[in-house]
């Protein structure tokens, strides 16, 4: 079983390349579900996040307003590393458990917005690239974002040269969908190929 990382930033289209590696096989563990899962009341990150950033990130259901938050994080860059010394261990962990409890798939993919699990726990590490101005554009048109908040939401996450660093194959997704699937089915093959490789990459 090879477990690999995905990664991309926000309008790189990383959830249409996990549904097509999902439809070619791979075992998919959603990093945005964990991570809504440890903030989730009685989980140990939420009384953390709510001691650190008040009462004014909670809803009237108890549980966290995830706007309010996203409100104070993207707009202090102090304030979002307090969150992320918060959540990132605890949603390592989880990755980390769930690809273990994974069996019969040949490659598991840990669907990572800000790839922050222990790189020693994968055999690769994928990252599904446009350049900003692609990006912001489509969140626009399609999902009819604030453009303004878009540019400052992507400011705050790692630029995309770090993100690119990362990469073990990267993922042009600045063509259509036939360019998409057949980049996909290139990462296919490599990461079918990591299957049994033992060792340090």
């Amino acid at each position: 079983m090879a477990v690999i990382g995905l990664t991309g930033g926000m309008g790189a289209g990383k959830s249409t390349v996990v549904a097509l590696l999902e439809a070619r096989g791979a075992a998919i563990i959603d990093g945005d579900r964990l991570a809504r899962e440890v903030v989730e009341p009685g989980r140990p990150a939420y009384q953390a996040i709510v001691d650190r950033f008040g009462p004014g990130v909670v809803s009237g259901d108890g549980r966290l307003d995830r706007a309010a938050l996203a409100d104070v994080v993207f707009r202090d860059g102090e304030a979002l590393a307090a969150l992320e010394a918060i959540t990132h261990p605890a949603i390592e962990a989880e990755l980390v458990a769930r690809a273990a409890a994974v069996a019969g798939a040949q490659v598991v993919v840990l669907d990572i917005p800000l790839l922050k699990a222990r790189r020693e726990e994968m055999r690769g590490v994928v990252v599904v690239d446009v350049p900003e101005d692609v990006a912001v554009r489509r969140l626009v048109d399609q999902r009819r974002f604030d453009e303004d908040d878009i540019r400052r939401r992507i400011a705050a996450q790692i630029s995309r040269e770090q993100r690119l660093a990362l990469a073990d194959i990267v993922v042009d997704n600045r063509g259509d969908m036939a360019a998409l699937e057949a980049e996909v089915e290139r990462v296919w093959e490599w990461a079918v190929s990591l299957d049994g490789v033992t060792g340090p990459r």
